[in-house]
């Protein structure tokens, strides 16, 4: 049974945000912070991530944890009603995820993904990797025009 009345719970739902959230604005302002320049949301690419770096094809995802499964076994005692209606929610958004790393891959990206604890706890770890990634490709991008240099 629902701790919440009808209209509560729908209050909660329609505040959920699937842009602007707090892990992303964290992980966000430590990159700009960082001078680091990206793009937000893009709309014109697949899976429409929270954080693009364009010039070096990287895009970054921030997954809450109930939303993007993580522990999913444990996610799904918790939840007392309409189990079957998140389970396959859940499940679908997993999947969603596969497909969107998957076919961004083939475009050429580098698909990083966060959970939301490793942004709260562990936010120089990401900021790392992300700093990591763009070296990387930096490095390529510098020996592969210098092959083509006279």
């Amino acid at each position: 049974m629902d701790r919440l009345t009808k209209e509560q719970r729908h209050r909660n739902m329609q505040a959920i945000r699937s842009s602007g959230t707090k892990i992303e604005v964290i992980l966000a302002k430590a990159l700009w912070h960082r001078g680091l320049r990206y793009r937000k949301n893009c709309k014109n690419i697949v899976g429409k991530p929270d954080i693009v770096f364009r010039k070096y094809k990287i895009a970054i995802f921030c997954d809450s944890e109930f939303w993007h499964g993580k522990d999913f076994r444990k996610t799904m005692q918790r939840i007392g009603t309409n189990k079957e209606f998140w389970k396959n929610k859940i499940l679908r958004n997993r999947e969603r995820d596969r497909e969107v790393t998957i076919q961004l891959k083939r475009e050429g990206w580098r698909v990083l993904r966060f959970w939301e604890t490793e942004i709260k706890k562990n936010l120089q770890d990401c900021i790392s990797e992300i700093e990591k990634n763009i070296e990387e490709v930096s490095f390529k991008k510098e020996t592969l025009l210098s092959k083509y240099e006279p």
